[in-house]
């Protein structure tokens, strides 16, 4: 199935609007983990898509410029003693193609029925 240009799918949707809620709680990025995690508390939804999925999902949308990313500073990890992430912000393009989307087609915006739940 091949998808027209300019159309969000319903997780592309959910990702852009739980990264601008997160950013407008003054986060300065997002990693897949708290990515999910909103997505999950927001949509009431006990599951989403699979991690693949949602990685794949922010890597297409990185390419089409809905968002951007870049490596954490790699002495904040270690002081917490994890690796390091990969933080995502919605870029302006991005706001603009979610504000396309719902007005396009209102039905997208219905809460996801199954995928991701965060461990």
């Amino acid at each position: 199935m091949r998808r027209k240009p300019g159309i969000l799918l319903s997780i592309e949707i959910a990702i852009l609007r739980a990264g601008i809620d997160l950013m407008r709680t003054g986060s300065t990025g997002f990693y897949g983990y708290a990515i999910a995690k909103e997505i999950r508390d927001q949509e009431s939804a006990r599951r989403l898509t699979a991690h693949g999925t949602l990685y794949r999902a922010l890597e297409r949308m990185e390419k089409a410029g809905f968002l951007r990313s870049r490596w954490e500073d790699p002495s904040l990890a270690a002081s917490e003693e994890r690796p390091r992430r990969r933080l995502y912000e919605v870029t302006a393009e991005g706001e603009a193609a979610l504000q396309a989307a719902l007005q396009q087609a209102p039905q997208t915006t219905k809460p996801l029925k199954r995928g991701l739940a965060p461990s």
